[in-house]
């Protein structure tokens, strides 16, 4: 059988079908093989310059794996923001506690801009990880009138939460962290926009980019996975029994994710969890969610995916893009009822929902 599979290895006509003989054939090699070789690696400005000629790649790739990589991001180095993440949850407890979300500290106003500390405890939670969140507004939103005739006025004005910053007394410190996210954030939305943009054009759905104009919601969180020194059993994996550190999810809008050169992510492809290759020093992942993919009629998969335990403090950061605040939710490009739009109209109702299980269950 070894030397079957060395004379395929050996045959270039038949190189491209290898990976996926193999896996019929021998699936105890799968493993061996670079399940995702073939995914896309855009280069940053092709994409955020609107360049077409990636569009098919890009499209094959999230149409085949749910998800591909943006590359040489110019003046982007990772390792400048995960050292400075490392330095901010290092802080004092205290320092911290003063930019928490109300949940943890109740002369704050934010539900969800603001740090997140997460709980050790085993009993209780299932999921332990430290958050720190961060949008796109710098100042609170004008006030709202209490006999305001626009039902979503009070809405609108508790999505656009201000950033909190933190203050060490270093001036040093402080000025560099906020300019570095403040920085990666808007690289960010670039390539969460870009993205749309070059979807719409490879499906031809010149009406999805104006769902993502305005980005009331969007959201960059910093997280750390800290070393758990016990276990709760619920955090096994029922597909798989894999012990697990962020449970089996489909996220809900575009994601662009961080995982530095931190292992852990993994998949669900072809029906197997699979490692995902680590974002390295000058890349980012993106996939999408949901209710994006609803809004395109569900041509290309909502990856599922989770983290499993690993034996080191591990660092990632998310930015999520979802539509408008005022953005029609209920109903696809072509016109289908989303799942929805069984409930809400525009992307604000859902946001309201989602703001009140932060307010429950934000750990």
């Amino acid at each position: 059988m070894k030397i079957v599979l060395l004379l395929l290895l050996c045959a270039a006509p038949a190189a491209a079908f290898i990976p996926e003989m193999v896996e019929r054939l021998w699936p105890e090699l799968t493993d061996k093989l670079d399940t995702f070789s073939g995914i896309a690696k855009i280069p940053y400005l092709s994409l955020i310059n609107d360049d077409s000629s990636i569009d098919s790649n890009l499209l094959e790739s999230m149409k085949q794996f749910g998800f591909f990589y943006v590359v040489d991001v110019p003046e982007y180095d990772a390792s400048v923001e995960q050292d400075y993440m490392k330095a901010f949850f290092d802080l004092d407890d205290d320092v911290k506690d003063e930019i928490a979300i109300r949940r943890h500290n109740p002369a704050n106003k934010n539900a969800y801009r603001g740090y997140c500390p997460g709980l050790d405890d085993v009993e209780n939670t299932l999921q332990y990880k430290n958050l720190y969140n961060i949008g796109p507004h710098e100042t609170r939103a004008p006030t709202y009138e209490h006999d305001d005739s626009d039902i979503y006025a009070k809405l609108r004005y508790d999505c656009m939460e201000p950033n909190v910053w933190p203050e060490t007394g270093n001036c040093t410190f402080d000025k560099g962290f906020k300019e570095t996210f403040q920085a990666g954030f808007e690289i960010r939305r670039n390539i969460g926009r870009a993205f749309i943009r070059s979807i719409a054009r490879a499906m031809e759905y010149p009406n999805l980019p104006t769902l993502f104009t305005e980005d009331e919601f969007s959201a960059m969180g910093l997280r750390k996975y800290p070393i758990r020194k016990k276990i709760n059993s619920n955090m096994y994996s029922d597909f798989d029994g894999t012990l697990l550190r962020e449970l089996e999810h489909i996220d809900s809008t575009v994601t662009v994710l961080s995982t530095f050169n931190n292992e852990g992510l993994e998949v669900l492809y072809k029906n197997q969890y699979r490692t995902v290759p680590v974002t390295g020093e000058n890349s980012f992942l993106v996939n999408i969610g949901k209710l994006v993919d609803d809004l395109i009629d569900n041509k290309v998969p909502a990856v599922r995916h989770r983290v499993a335990e690993v034996d080191f403090d591990r660092y990632s950061v998310t930015y999520f893009l979802g539509p408008q605040f005022d953005a029609d939710i209920s109903r696809s490009m072509t016109g289908k009822l989303t799942d929805a739009g069984q409930k809400y109209t525009i992307f604000g109702e859902w946001i309201k929902d989602y703001l009140g299980a932060i307010e429950l269950f934000y750990y």
